[in-house]
This record gives C-alpha cells, sequence and structure tokens, in this order.
C-alpha cells in the first residue's frame, strides 16, 4: 500500500457512497487494512480529503497554459469550463474542492494565467478579480448542480419548479462574467 494507492481508493469511495459518508474507517476496512495504518500515509482526515480535492483537480490543474497565441476571451471561457468538467467528474467534486487554497504548482499555474490576461490587456485588478470570481460562480454552480434533485424524481421538487439546463444556465453566466470583464479591458 502507498499514497497513490490510497488516494485512488479513497476516491472510488467518494464516487460510490458520497462525501459525507467517506471514513477512515471504511477506507482501511476497503484497504484490507488497519484504520491506524492509514495514519503512515495522511496524518488525519482533513489531510486524506485535502490530498484528495488535489487529486481530484488533476485533469484542470494539467491541462494546457495559455499561449501568447490564444484570445483571452475565448482562453478565460474554456478555463472555467475545464474547472467545471474536472469538478463535475467526482461525485460531491465541488464539495471536496470548496475551501481548498491553491499551493505549489497550482499556484505558479494561476500566476501564469493572470499574467496571461494581464499581457492580453485586461487591467491587472481586474484579471485578479475576475479569475477569482469566475472560480467562484464555477465553483457554487456545480455545487448547486451536484446537490440538485434528479430531474426524473417528481417528488423531489414541486410540479411548478423551474428547472433548468445546467449546461445553458452556467453558460449564460459565464458569458456575463466574461462581459463585465470585456468592459474593463475597453475602459482600459
Amino acid at each position: 500500500m502507498n499514497r497513490e494507492t490510497v488516494l485512488s481508493t479513497a476516491l472510488d469511495l467518494l464516487d460510490e457512497v458520497g462525501l459525507d459518508a467517506v471514513s477512515t474507517r471504511q477506507l482501511a476496512k476497503r484497504l484490507g487494512v488497519e484504520q491506524p495504518s492509514l495514519y503512515y500515509h495522511f496524518r488525519n482526515k482533513k489531510e486524506l480529503l485535502g490530498a484528495m480535492a488535489e487529486a481530484a483537480m488533476a485533469p484542470h490543474a494539467t491541462a494546457p497554459l495559455p499561449t501568447a497565441a490564444d484570445d483571452w476571451r475565448d482562453w478565460f471561457l474554456e478555463n472555467m469550463r475545464s474547472f467545471r468538467r474536472t469538478l463535475l467528474i467526482r461525485r460531491d467534486g465541488a464539495r471536496l474542492h470548496a475551501g481548498s487554497m491553491p499551493g505549489g504548482t497550482d499556484l505558479d499555474r494561476l500566476a501564469r494565467k493572470t499574467a496571461f490576461l494581464i499581457a492580453s490587456g485586461v487591467p491587472e485588478q481586474a484579471a485578479r478579480t475576475a479569475m477569482l470570481a469566475a472560480g467562484r460562480y464555477t465553483l457554487g454552480s456545480v455545487l448547486e448542480e451536484q446537490a440538485a434533485p434528479d430531474p426524473g424524481d417528481s417528488a423531489d421538487h414541486p410540479a411548478d419548479a423551474l428547472l433548468t439546463d445546467n449546461d445553458s444556465t452556467f453558460e449564460a453566466g459565464l458569458a456575463l462574467i466574461l462581459d463585465g470583464l470585456a468592459c474593463r479591458v475597453d475602459d482600459a
């Protein structure tokens, strides 16, 4: 048993039972070890959840960084779409990620993304604010999407409830953020 095996198994457990039901006891049982054996790799459950959040973000964290040839608007939209797709890969992916702080290579990648926006003509404060606001919008959208009742289960929502298409709603909100950011560029 190594750290990667523990993480992989923990993420599989997350997908099967959801974040609230993930426990170190269940994880140890699934791995065929005693619970204290997990503490060799992770000091506590909080550390395990942090590592799970980082591992779950790998598809977005390894996506190509923008290049000087990229249109900043197209890149901004695709960056947030990539973030959303990654959060949606895992059951409760948004809840797992919520509250986590970027570190190490994530900070470097974030700095490079912000520098790209600035080099593309986005005012520095607007670039920083837009990255934060769009990230939080994306996280919130996925939190709501993953918490929503199954649309096929009419018992979970009233007959007159407004049902939305998550993809279209996300894209419309993202377009509003981009339009606001573009105004800042035009005013600069």
